[in-house]
């Protein structure tokens, strides 16, 4: 049976602990209000964006451009995105078995550009190819600090190493649901005005291009995958607060459980001892009482 002076140790220990889950339950708060304020300020250009771009291929019907070409074959560029940290729960785990699933049921042969450093450090540790990188983006992921790693994607794709682009990140939900999403990028399939419910069938505004549609749609195809990426770093990172406030919520909880069933052992410990003390006591006594008669 373990000490007193142990159990105490113990249980001091597991205090500390729970105080420094509670910290990062306190933290990984007030992060995702943040995190939440700038996925929502992000998406009116998001949408904007797509907008333009459905009214551009409209007047550009007879133009294809290389990201818009299907092509059959199996070597798939993966935008993997990840935290930098962990303590989020099975966050980075879920996303990289969404992909493997993804690529298991396609029948493709991936290499990777990463975007955040615990998938990095996963591939790398099973010996994937990544061919780019962009980690330690801190809690206010900025949009140059991704782009080099998404140029290496495109450049991928455009000089034909490459026949699909994936996008794979956990989409915010609510506070207690994120999912692991994976989207095709390339070849970009731009959805129709009459196929998207609630969107009427008549352009928003009458664009006037200059100098023509083609060439709006050369600059604009580009920075709607950049967008879209960027897009998806901005909710990979709420989701990222999200689980992890959840997980050191978890195990605030159960430390506190564990401190409870350490104190009811240590007092049932120590009657023990006043118990086996009082025997003591009252034996020395007897015998005392015996050698005197």
């Amino acid at each position: 049976m373990p000490s007193l002076r142990d159990i105490r140790g113990r249980i001091r220990s597991i205090q500390n602990t729970r105080k420094i889950t509670k910290a990062y339950q306190v933290v990984s708060a007030t992060k995702l209000r943040r995190a939440q304020q700038a996925v929502q300020a992000a998406r009116p250009y998001a949408e904007k964006m797509l907008e333009v771009l459905e009214t551009t291929s409209e007047r550009a019907t007879e133009y294809k451009h290389p990201f818009l070409q299907r092509r059959e074959g199996d070597r798939a560029v993966v935008i993997l995105v990840t935290t930098d940290k962990g303590l989020c729960g099975a966050l980075n785990v879920n996303s990289i078995r969404a992909a493997n699933r993804y690529l298991q049921s396609n029948h493709l042969k991936a290499r990777w550009v990463t975007i955040g450093k615990k998938g990095r450090d996963f591939l790398a540790r099973f010996r994937q190819e990544i061919i780019a990188d962009s980690s330690e983006l801190g809690d206010s992921p900025s949009f140059a600090a991704i782009l080099p790693a998404i140029t290496v994607a495109l450049q991928e794709f455009e000089k034909g190493r490459a026949d699909t682009v994936l996008l794979v990140y956990e989409r915010w939900i609510s506070t207690l649901r994120q999912e692991p999403v994976v989207r095709t990028m390339l070849p970009i399939e731009i959805p129709k005005r009459e196929d998207q419910p609630g969107v009427s069938a008549a352009p928003a505004a009458d664009y006037l291009y200059e100098p023509d549609p083609e060439a709006v749609l050369d600059a604009l195809l580009p920075r709607y995958v950049e967008t879209q990426v960027f897009q998806a770093v901005l909710e990979n990172k709420a989701s990222e607060h999200s689980a992890r406030m959840i997980a050191m919520q978890n195990a605030t909880d159960a430390a506190g459980e564990l401190i409870d069933s350490l104190t009811l052992f240590m007092n049932k410990v120590r009657q023990a001892m006043i118990t086996t003390e009082l025997m003591e006591i009252v034996s020395g006594a007897e015998a005392l009482r015996s050698a005197e008669d």
